[in-house]
């Protein structure tokens, strides 16, 4: 929940002889001696020290102007500031309410577009669908009535920067389930998996990187400024605190009362759950150079994986029921796991969003960014294929791993078009790309010379999506616009090219 910013209750107020007069009028003098008094005749302040000539009170001196915020204040006690408290209180209000109607409207969005391509028997991503028509309305209302746009825009700018700030939290859910997903998996594949994922991220990196630099050789379209990307707020110390104390409770509950909720998942749900969010939230506040080599969402998955295990440890079931209660994958029955990657699907329809923000920079270096995207994405879909059919991994693994350049989101969904891929390893796959791409792309680009801030933010985003891209843009700014288009341009296009049969026919071809 994003963190709600009172306004002062009192404002400087500046000098001048009106409100002097208005102040004093107020006040009662004394006899011989220079006191003043209050309306209810009590002493307030001495001002044997000033002069009491209408010049020297217009001179607005800093004792003066200290003199008239005192009475200012004083005047507002007594009515004003219970008011003003109240209507903080009410803003604030306000801010959850529409934060939680925004969200739920992307949220519910999400679901009945899922529930309705179910029914239909489409296999086309529903999310990508429902990023197209709220793009769609947006440009629409953009070129009718540009109000009603704007309007739209700032009616869900709440929900947008709530998925934003927790975002790479959705991803976590794959590597908490990971010693579950890797069990059955040999351990020379084992190897040859992570070979694929280092040596492809960087061979995308490279491919991306030098292709937008080609493209803006030939085009010569000079960089403009970009429309600033408002920025999440950071996690409170209350936040914190609540959500310590729902993990303390929630966990001593579980231990006693095993089902008391209906089933073991749902009773361990809100202390996986809470752990989970308290790993991010202290993750995120580690010093910079831990976070280079232990990013947030290690710290985040191994934090829901040690409460699993001390569970399973003081309950005497072990670790593994513990994370199968993480990741169900069962609707009637979610686990913290299932509750995280709901929302999935509302981040792909974010992307609506953020690419309508910069429609304008998307039109002006459209060659750059839709050519890089279009050659990085094939490039590793199918260069993925190919490697993995050199090295002998099973062909079952090498599918499962095809989109690792892709958004966990989209990447789920290019794997459910094929068949015997393993979800979870797909998943674990895609964090792990974007996890040496947040760790080690700034150093990669300047061994590589590629200065272009436009080179920089493609190159990242087409190999290492959203944790890539949160890594660059804290330090580089000027990046991030082009990063948020490139990252979900790259997921969009990758889904658009596996959709069609034949594409996943040549792809299952070359995989052999």
């Amino acid at each position: 929940m994003a963190t709600l910013l009172a306004t002062p209750l009192f404002s400087p107020l500046p000098f001048s002889p009106a409100r002097t007069r208005l102040s004093c009028s107020k006040i009662r003098f004394g006899s011989k001696n220079g006191r003043i008094l209050n309306s209810n005749g009590a002493q307030k302040l001495n001002l044997s020290k000033f002069s009491q000539s209408r010049r020297f009170l217009q001179m607005g001196s800093s004792k003066e102007m200290n003199f008239e915020r005192k009475l200012s204040v004083q005047a507002m006690d007594d009515g004003t500031g219970t008011g003003t408290t109240s209507s903080t209180l009410s803003r604030n209000v306000f801010a959850i309410t529409h934060l939680l109607v925004s969200l739920g409207i992307i949220l519910a969005a999400d679901y009945f577009l899922k529930q309705a391509f179910l029914a239909a028997s489409i296999k086309f991503p529903s999310a990508l669908f429902g990023m197209f028509c709220i793009f769609s309305v947006l440009m629409i209302f953009d070129s009718i009535v540009p109000a009603a746009a704007n309007g739209l825009m700032n009616f869900f700018e709440p929900a947008f920067l709530f998925i934003q700030r927790w975002l790479p939290l959705f991803y976590v859910p794959s590597l908490v389930v990971l010693p579950l997903s890797v069990r059955d998996i040999p351990a020379a594949s084992g190897v040859k998996i992570c070979y694929i994922v280092a040596g492809g991220w960087l061979a995308s990196l490279c491919v991306a990187g030098f292709t937008a630099i080609a493209v803006r050789k030939m085009v010569k379209t000079e960089m403009t400024e970009a429309e600033p990307m408002a920025k999440p707020s950071p996690f409170s110390t209350l936040e914190l605190w609540s959500w310590s104390g729902i993990f303390v409770v929630s966990f001593v509950g579980a231990l006693f009362y095993p089902n008391s909720l209906g089933t073991s998942a749902r009773t361990c749900l809100p202390f996986l759950l809470s752990s989970t969010v308290l790993g991010y939230i202290v993750g995120t506040g580690l010093p910079s150079a831990i976070k280079k080599v232990f990013h947030p969402i290690i710290c985040c998955a191994l934090s829901a994986v040690l409460a699993a295990l001390a569970f399973g440890y003081a309950s005497g079931s072990g670790l593994d029921p513990v994370l199968g209660n993480y990741l169900t994958k069962v609707a009637s029955d979610p686990g913290a796991g299932d509750i995280l990657m709901g929302f999935l699907g509302s981040v792909i329809l974010s992307f609506a969003f953020s690419m309508f923000k910069q429609r304008k920079l998307v039109k002006r270096h459209a060659a750059e960014i839709f050519t890089s995207v279009i050659v990085s994405t094939v490039f590793s879909l199918y260069s993925t294929a190919l490697v993995g059919r050199l090295v002998g991994l099973e062909p079952s693994l090498t599918v499962s791993i095809l989109p690792r350049c892709i958004t966990v989101a989209l990447a789920l969904s290019i794997v459910s078009l094929f068949e015997g891929t393993n979800s979870s390893l797909t998943a674990a796959v895609v964090v792990v790309t974007g996890l040496i791409g947040a760790n080690f792309v700034q150093v990669v680009l300047d061994k590589l010379r590629l200065r272009d801030p436009i080179a920089r933010g493609i190159a990242t985003a087409s190999s290492a999506h959203g944790l890539g891209t949160a890594a660059l843009s804290a330090k580089e700014p000027e990046a991030l616009p082009f990063c948020a288009i490139a990252y979900a341009l790259t997921g969009i296009f990758g889904s658009l090219l596996c959709s069609v049969p034949a594409v996943r026919q040549s792809l299952l071809a070359v995989v052999g």
